[in-house]
């Protein structure tokens, strides 16, 4: 899901951003800005800090809109061993694993360690958030009482983006609340994307009563 993505290359790393997945969260910004400065062009240079320091604030940014590439042989990003989907509060879902994104039809997205989903359906680049829930989009990003499948060992996490309907998400996961008041393993769950359901962040079968264009 590198495709779009501009190199920014120093001497010991690469760093690549993809400005279609950036909702200015500013984890780099904030953590190296010496390297990160939207008001310079460019406007990241990676010489400007240790390649460890700077693989680590790239590993930070949640969207998946930046990513490294080492030079000098230093560690590559892993994956971590639990997979986590955090809900933002008016915003996103986080996803943080070994995540592989398909359409309903096994036709591929991509994969990635760090996705943030859209779930107020209104993106422009779905499955992907744009930060469009800023123009309105509520919720609390609470966990519904609602049952779930228990989770198993660890293990990858694979999701399937309904053309009409929720993410499917399989694999075991936790799933944490904005506030992070409250998490729950899982194996399986349906996440809703249109923005409707009562039951967030689960699917309700809101979706059904919604114009399919939103989906598009």
């Amino acid at each position: 899901m590198d495709e779009q993505s501009k190199a920014y290359p120093g001497q010991r790393i690469v760093v690549r951003y993809n400005a279609k997945r950036c909702i200015h969260f500013a984890a780099c910004v904030r953590g190296l800005p010496a390297v990160f400065d939207p008001q310079r062009r460019p406007w990241i240079v990676p010489d400007n800090a240790d390649a460890d320091a700077l693989a680590a604030v790239v590993g930070q940014c949640p969207t998946g809109a930046l990513h490294f590439e080492r030079l000098d042989r230093g560690s590559v990003e892993q994956p971590p061993e639990q997979a986590s989907v955090q809900i933002a509060a008016n915003g996103p879902l986080y996803l943080h694993g070994d995540i592989t994104l398909q359409h309903e039809d096994g036709t591929p997205i991509g994969s990635d360690t760090r996705v943030a989903l859209c779930r107020c359906g209104k993106s422009s680049n779905k499955p992907f958030c744009d930060g469009t829930h800023k123009a309105g989009f509520c919720d609390a990003g609470l966990i519904a009482p609602q049952p779930t499948t228990p989770a198993t060992e660890a293990g990858p996490l694979t999701v399937i983006v309904g053309d009409h309907g929720p993410y499917r998400v399989a694999g075991p996961f936790v799933l944490q609340s904005a506030d992070e008041s409250e998490t729950r393993m899982c194996g399986k769950a349906a996440l809703c994307r249109c923005g409707a359901s009562q039951q967030k962040p689960f699917c309700d079968g809101s979706h059904q009563s919604i114009d399919q264009e939103i989906f598009a």
